[in-house]
């Protein structure tokens, strides 16, 4: 199978648990919300993300594991993956352990003496934030099996395991509905189990499928040692995200209260959700990119930079666009109740969101070359001014919407970034061409096809109807836009000899 029909069908596979996961996340969170009220929503929220923030050592062990592991694929040394695999288990295993001690120290801490929360509540989020960790660990502790599932590109596998996801979330919708216990504590070990569940699901199929999985405690120097500094310069860049995603987190609750948190585990929400539909088109290209340059392919990578940087932004933007413009609605019939900042919370993401996806395989390029050391400490460098400056202003009585904004415009600056360190590593990578070709391209699309739904929103009423429309024209104009921008001529002949033939055989 070619390496395009390849990337289609792993695409088409991811999209499907995708939707599956779309459709169930924005039932349950509905459920989720107005069963346990803003109060303890926000408390969930806030308590669990102090133990993610703990895991920034994972996020940077985790990139390095996927990186490595698909690039000695891409190599053909199995002997080499094996052992790769293996000591990077040994390392999450690590990690976990890290993660477990700060969490039960530091953690506990600040918990205890810096968090606004009701005294009333404060035994239960003692019991979420202990659940927490344990469900961070099993995470940690499961990316090297996601990683190889990525590296062989067996994108069917998550279809499968979603589907059973989805409905262990539902019974867990289910079991808070009707149980008697108190909620919050309910929901942190309901969601606890499902996690461990999947965890073990996908390890037995990757011992089953993968004979390199198979577990082998060590320590190689020659294999452990690169992984080791490429996350150890990639640490920065992703201390400096989780830093900024989860401080702001924490601002806003020193500043607003854990009903604004609500809010912001709302936006959070709806931006992970959303951004799914080009991430899952990112998981299904960075094995390619990465092999590519193990072959030092540099053209071919280089093409698939450009093109897939082009369709992960008009991927997101075919969906935001709708989203952005009537987001009051839109949350106002999922949630009936909606708390006081969402909506323009979510509006700030999701236009944050764009700028990410037009710049994602761009990190991509850079990680498969190994040299991170220059983009972690630049953009985790410029990442990190959020939090300063979000404090500053929100200290001087600015309203919880700043943080949003001030990280809008720094993301922009991070991104536009990455193509200037990428030439750095590859020389032979044209940031000319990239601008051309996937900037210019999308910020047309973008331009052209807002002007009529635009137009329809602040010309209707407010209602079925209207959102309707405006969700039709967003749709059908990215769709023409994308078709006669982003295609070349000879492309869209191509595709319009497949449609007539697939038109033809259908009616013959």
């Amino acid at each position: 199978m070619s390496n395009s029909k390849n990337i289609a069908k792993n695409t088409a596979f991811l999209y499907v648990r995708m939707l599956l996961t779309m459709v169930v996340s924005l039932y349950t969170s509905r459920i989720v919300l107005n069963t346990l009220g803003a109060e303890d929503y926000g408390i969930y929220n806030i308590v669990g993300g102090i133990t993610i923030m703990f895991a920034f050592l994972n996020q940077s062990m985790s990139g390095a594991t996927s990186r490595f592991l698909i690039f000695e694929l891409g190599r053909g040394d199995l002997g080499k993956l094996r052992r790769t695999f293996s000591n990077a288990l040994t390392v999450h295993f690590l990690i976990a352990g890290i993660v477990f001690v700060l969490a039960e120290t530091i953690g506990i801490w600040f918990l205890e003496n810096k968090l606004i929360i009701n005294p009333e509540r404060m035994n239960t989020a003692r019991w979420v934030y202990q659940l927490s960790i344990l469900s961070t660990m099993i995470s940690i502790t499961q990316v090297p099996y996601n990683a190889i599932i990525i590296a062989y590109e067996r994108m069917n596998i998550y279809v499968y395991i979603e589907i059973l996801n989805n409905l262990l979330r539902l019974g867990v919708v289910y079991m808070l509905v009707i149980g008697s216990f108190d909620k919050l504590f309910l929901y942190a070990v309901l969601v606890l189990c499902v996690s461990f569940t999947i965890a073990m699901i996908y390890r037995l199929y990757c011992a089953r499928r993968f004979p390199e999985t198979k577990f082998r405690l060590g320590w190689d120097k020659n294999v452990v040692k690169p992984m080791l500094s490429f996350s150890g310069w990639d640490l920065y860049g992703n201390l400096s995200r989780t830093a900024k995603t989860e401080g702001v987190n924490i601002l806003l609750n020193l500043f607003h209260g854990v009903i604004v948190n609500a809010a912001y585990g709302i936006a959070n929400q709806v931006q992970n959700t959303v951004f799914n539909f080009s991430s899952n088109f990112l998981m299904a290209v960075r094995p390619q990119i990465v092999k590519y340059y193990a072959a030092n392919d540099i053209e071919k990578m280089q093409r698939l930079v450009v093109t897939s940087a082009k369709f992960s932004f008009l991927l997101l933007f075919i969906i935001s666009l709708p989203l952005i413009i009537e987001n009051d609605f839109v949350l106002h019939i999922w949630l009936k109740e909606v708390p006081e900042y969402t909506i323009v919370f979510c509006q700030l993401t999701l236009l944050s969101n764009l700028i990410i996806a037009m710049f994602n395989t761009v990190v991509i390029a850079i990680h498969a070359t190994g040299k991170v050391k220059r983009v972690s400490i630049t953009i985790g460098s410029i990442y990190l001014l959020v939090l300063p400056i979000s404090y500053l202003l929100l200290k001087n009585g600015f309203s919880p919407i700043i943080p949003f904004i001030v990280n809008a415009f720094l993301t922009l600056l991070g991104c536009s970034s990455y193509l200037w360190l990428l030439r750095l590593n590859v020389p032979q990578f044209s940031i000319m061409r990239f601008f051309l070709e996937a900037v210019i391209v999308c910020l047309s699309i973008a331009f052209v096809s807002s002007i009529l739904p635009v137009y329809l929103h602040f010309s209707m009423d407010n209602g079925w109807i209207r959102f309707i429309l405006v969700t039709f024209c967003s749709i059908i104009l990215v769709a023409m836009t994308t078709y006669y921008f982003a295609f070349s001529k000879t492309s869209r002949n191509e595709y319009m000899k497949i449609v007539k033939k697939k038109i033809k055989s259908f009616f013959l």
